[in-house]
């Protein structure tokens, strides 16, 4: 029987099935943050039963972390809270804990990765819907609900139904100054928020064969966003030369072994799926969101839509337009910004930051622009002063802040003023998102780059040599 990458990953890790109804599936790493795991080592303690398997689970504080003055205790008290009863639930249930000034603190997806805790061939869960990133190894990654997070606590298994399968196959290669997030969003403005519900997709074309794992990752990061449950990318080369001696990957005949086991993960010849989608690389270029859900968004030298253009609900979409202070058929090059975010689990990795870097490399940050530089991890924010990008942002006007999610979610001191437009290299604009009445543009480091010198939406290919 010929089969796809998420039918093999899949079936080898079904425990049983339940007739009619989910699978039993068994979970090889588990990932908690301080946000969804309290209320489920609460389950726990008043069944009275244990972690099962502690060594499968990692866990880190990102999400109410402050990204200023981490050696100072946190201000906030539900956040300090919350960052407290996770220390205390790994240390009584013997779960890796990377709390706020550990070597290995980062935003959740991106430390993953970065210790090699990521494998091809995994089932990965955590609390956290951008789970779908580490589908960038060939693994099966999704985000669980607070409930599901104890399931798995207790028994290293999800009762979940098995998706449908989808490809999204993108023919040729994009242009210059296209980059990993703006195929991602071009994907996501082609098929809307809800195109992909219900499906684990696979993403196949030389595009995505020539991105770097963090590419990758940043592609699978948005699987989400329109509707899917995860997102895949078949494991070649570039993913084990990237997972090959990282502290948690096999070592040795183990190596030796797993290797043998992720040759095999590629979909089979004939192999079919339930939904297939082609689209043109090169149709892609440069993207930013205008509206408040990912979808909304159209290569930058484009214009909003007019109302008779848009999809779905005209009323939605008008709504959308007035929350963000914008009009139909606008051009959005030239829009004015007030703030740059560069950061998340979608773009705060060092190639992000090396992208940022060579676009500011010479020129000043806008006087009225407030720049917030967040990367995913201290092994990224380390990577930034070795590699000289520290010297080259601060010449350009910009400060380095300490790990965290930052101004990607309203749930930290880094919120976008209520009225403020923010250009963030993040993953969602909804209404609030970044901070009651903040208004978010979703684009790539290059964007954000561009935007942040000019201070207002700019295309990076013009400072491109």
């Amino acid at each position: 029987m010929k089969k796809t990458l998420f039918d093999k990953v899949w079936d080898a890790h079904v425990v049983s099935s339940v007739p009619e109804g989910p699978d039993v599936l068994f979970i090889d790493r588990h990932m908690v943050h301080e946000v969804t795991s309290p209320v489920a080592f609460l389950g726990l303690k008043n069944r009275g039963i244990k972690v099962l398997y502690p060594e499968r689970t990692f866990a880190t504080a990102d999400h109410n972390t402050p990204t200023l003055n981490q050696h100072l205790p946190v201000a906030d008290a539900l956040s300090a809270n919350q960052l407290s009863a996770l220390e205390r639930n790994a240390s009584e249930h013997g779960i890796s804990y990377w709390g706020l000034g550990h070597e290995k603190n980062g935003i959740v997806h991106v430390v993953g990765p970065e210790y090699g805790i990521t494998l091809p061939g995994a089932t990965i869960v955590c609390g956290d819907s951008h789970t779908s990133t580490h589908g960038a190894f060939g693994a099966i990654a999704f985000g669980i609900g607070t409930s599901e997070v104890e399931m798995v606590l207790s028994t290293q298994c999800i009762m979940q139904p098995k998706p449908k399968s989808m490809r999204i196959h993108i023919e040729g290669m994009p242009g210059k100054g296209v980059t990993p997030k703006d195929v991602a969003l071009f994907i996501i403005s082609k098929l809307s928020t809800s195109g992909a519900t219900g499906h684990f997709v696979e993403y196949t074309g030389e595009v995505f064969e020539k991105m770097s794992m963090e590419g990758r990752m940043t592609v699978c990061n948005l699987s989400i966003e329109m509707g899917a449950r995860g997102g895949m990318i078949a494991p070649d080369q570039t993913t084990y030369d990237y997972v090959q001696g990282r502290e948690f990957a096999p070592k040795g005949t183990e190596w030796e072994s797993a290797m043998s086991y992720w040759s095999t993960l590629h979909t089979d010849e004939g192999a079919t799926y339930d939904k297939e989608i082609i689209l043109n690389g090169a149709e892609i270029e440069p993207m930013i969101t205008y509206g408040t859900n990912p979808g909304m968004g159209t290569g930058i030298s484009g214009s909003i839509p007019s109302l008779e253009q848009a999809d779905g609900s005209k009323e939605s979409y008008k709504k959308s337009l007035d929350y963000m202070g914008f009009n139909e058929k606008d051009q959005l090059l030239g829009k004015k910004v007030d703030y740059v975010f560069l950061g998340s689990c979608t773009n705060g990795r060092i190639e992000d930051f090396r992208a940022f870097t060579e676009i500011v490399k010479g020129r000043k940050k806008a006087d009225h622009i407030t720049a917030w530089l967040v990367p995913g991890s201290h092994k990224v924010r380390q990577a930034i002063i070795d590699e000289g990008l520290f010297d080259i942002l601060s010449e350009a006007g910009f400060e380095l802040r300490e790990p965290g999610c930052s101004a990607c979610l309203a749930m930290n001191e880094d919120k976008i003023p209520a009225g403020k437009v923010a250009v963030s290299t993040s993953n969602r604009n909804f209404e609030g998102r970044q901070g009651p009445g903040a208004r978010t543009m979703l684009a790539s480091p290059t964007v954000a780059a561009a935007t942040a010198v000019t201070g207002v939406v700019t295309d990076p290919r013009t400072l491109i040599d």
